[in-house]
């Protein structure tokens, strides 16, 4: 018997003058390449550094370093990846290859990386594993790597992938947690690029953000695309290519051309500070150290932004807190 309509319960409801305003501040997570808590494709056909640039932006998270060496990270925190088709000695060492291009300590990283065999997200008991995860680390990013080998699905039926990415969809949302699928593209491409991934169009109608890699016809360089439900474009036709210092080392993703010297137009246009470089600023240039609630006055932060981004500092070693406050931490003594 259905129960009377005064008796069930309400869906949760409130007024729109009510809701949280998304502010300029918090649009981004990694500027231009990633909006904050989208869901969303790495894509490109096979041997276009599809992963490269998913360990790139897990890393730039990580470290609150730009990636690419261009774009900062607004939203600095933990990050997960799962790379199912790489070793973890393979993994490893490209993790080792970054930190060394980047002159960080992999110690230092808030990195984290499955190590699971497999993990496939149609099966209820992985999905209990990963909310699981989610939840006792919250990252500020997941990578997960590549989508077809995390499900035994049909990917040219719209029920069976729409459950999958219904259920990520539900885990950014319950976990405010950007998600980052690394997804194939077909050979034949189409003038829109994610009308190119492979399997149904649920993936591309999915998606807040999406990084598209091709290669550029005749040369070993590679095109960097973007796309964002709630942003504008901001990226199109930007070169980058895989390079490694002379003895194979440090192998990374790095923006070429034009694009490099600062003659891309408005595509890369000069960045702002990120809230970790004025956090720096900010206490290099007061005479004393400064409490948290000066440091949010001054920088006009949210205080959770703030509170991560002094946790990232303190770990790394920049600074040091005291009962007086915030300062840099002193550099390191040598000794004979």
């Amino acid at each position: 018997m259905t129960a009377p309509l005064a008796d069930a319960a309400e869906l949760p409801v409130a007024r729109a003058a009510d809701l949280e305003i998304a502010s300029a501040e918090h649009r981004w997570l990694v500027q231009k390449l990633w909006t904050q808590q989208a869901v969303g494709i790495i894509g490109g056909v096979p041997k276009v550094g599809k992963s490269w640039l998913g360990l790139d932006l897990a890393v730039s998270v990580a470290s609150a370093t730009p990636c690419l060496g261009r774009f900062a990270v607004d939203d600095p925190g933990t990050a997960i990846v799962y790379l199912a088709e790489d070793a973890l000695p393979l993994v490893r060492g490209r993790i080792d290859g970054l930190c060394a291009h980047r002159r960080l300590s992999i110690d230092s990283l808030d990195l984290l990386v499955i190590t699971t065999p497999t993990l496939r997200l149609d099966l209820a008991s992985d999905q209990v594993r990963l909310r699981s995860t989610l939840a006792r680390h919250k990252p500020k990013i997941l990578v997960l790597d590549p989508l077809v080998r995390l499900h035994r699905l049909d990917e040219d039926s719209s029920a069976d992938i729409s459950a999958l990415l219904g259920f990520l969809r539900e885990m950014q949302r319950e976990h405010n947690v950007a998600i980052v699928l690394v997804h194939h593209m077909s050979k034949r491409r189409r003038a829109d690029l994610g009308q190119s991934l492979r399997g149904s169009g649920d993936v591309h109608a999915w998606l807040d953000s999406a990084a598209y890699l091709t290669r550029k016809p005749g040369s070993e360089r590679l095109v960097l695309v973007t796309e964002h439900r709630s942003a504008p474009a901001s990226l199109d036709n930007v070169e980058v290519a895989l390079v490694s210092r002379a003895d194979g080392s440090a192998t990374h993703l790095e923006i070429v051309g034009d694009a490099a010297s600062g003659d891309a137009g408005a595509d890369l246009p000069p960045l702002a500070p990120t809230l970790v470089d004025r956090i720096l600023t900010a206490l290099r240039g007061a005479p004393g150290p400064l409490a948290r609630a000066e440091l949010r006055q001054a920088l006009r932060s949210n205080n959770k932004r703030l509170g991560d981004a002094l946790t990232l500092l303190e770990r790394r070693g920049d600074i040091a807190h005291s009962e007086l406050g915030w300062r840099t931490a002193p550099p390191p003594t040598s000794h004979a």
